[in-house]
């Protein structure tokens, strides 16, 4: 039977990544650092940013590398387990389990992509990342947060109904849409459906951005986004679609 891993286990294979992969590991979700990188995995699995740093300095004694890492301290024994286990596989291998800790039906994509020839770009896996981050970010410190702090929270992702998380009260909802940015400015899309929502239901719909992954997460929020200051601009994009049908 498949051992089925925890946050913790994720976090300490990932910080094993960066220990042995360091700067190779970076480039290949073309993150700008290794806070950068700490930030958006950390959030997106759901463990402190700052446990995937301390697992990688614990790791960095065992492979070559200009840190000294924990060399003083002796390797604890869910580490040593984790090092045992992943240490010997290849960049292209570790690189896709850690995808599939933050990327959602990793490996049917991988299956879709290897059959389809699908161009599946880094970037790509990167904004996923960034926002599920950013989502992890809001379900961790919404209760924080005193507008949602009497709240219930549900999340509605996987119903793809305008927003992410519904939040009730006996006598109240909201309706959140997160999004993620890597920088303290830059654009935001929203879909068609996400912004036929936020209109219709006003300041009862939030648009919470979270920002400066790259350093230090922080969050803005905007109530009735489309009757606030933010400035939408609207883009279409025709897409051909090719179907083939059949008698019975």
């Amino acid at each position: 039977m498949v051992k089925q891993l925890s946050n913790r286990d994720k976090a300490i294979i990932t910080g094993l990544y960066f220990s042995k992969f360091d700067t190779l590991a970076l480039n290949e979700f073309e993150f700008e650092g290794f806070q950068h990188a700490f930030n958006i995995l950390g959030y997106s699995i759901g463990v402190k940013p700052a446990s995937i740093k301390n697992y990688r300095d614990e790791f960095d004694p065992y492979f070559p590398n200009a840190r000294k890492g924990w060399h003083k301290r002796p390797l604890r024994m869910y580490c040593k387990e984790v090092l045992d286990i992943y240490s010997t596989l290849h960049f292209e291998e570790l690189t896709n389990i850690i995808k599939s800790f933050i990327l959602p039906n990793y490996d049917i994509e991988q299956c879709v992509t290897k059959l389809l020839k699908k161009d599946t770009t880094e970037s790509i896996a990167k904004r996923l990342a960034t926002g599920k981050a950013a989502e992890e970010y809001f379900k961790i410190n919404y209760l924080g947060i005193e507008v949602f702090s009497k709240y219930e929270l549900t999340d509605a992702r996987i119903l793809a109904c305008g927003f992410d998380f519904k939040l009730s009260s006996e006598e109240n909802f909201l309706l959140v849409e997160v999004k993620g940015m890597n920088l303290n400015s830059g654009s935001i899309l929203m879909t068609e459906k996400e912004y036929s929502v936020a209109g219709q239901f006003k300041e009862k719909y939030c648009l919470f951005v979270v920002k400066n992954f790259i350093e230090q997460p922080k969050h803005e929020m905007f109530f009735n986004p489309i009757g606030s200051t933010l400035n939408f601009k609207k883009h279409e994009r025709k897409v051909v679609q090719t179907n083939y049908s059949t008698v019975i």
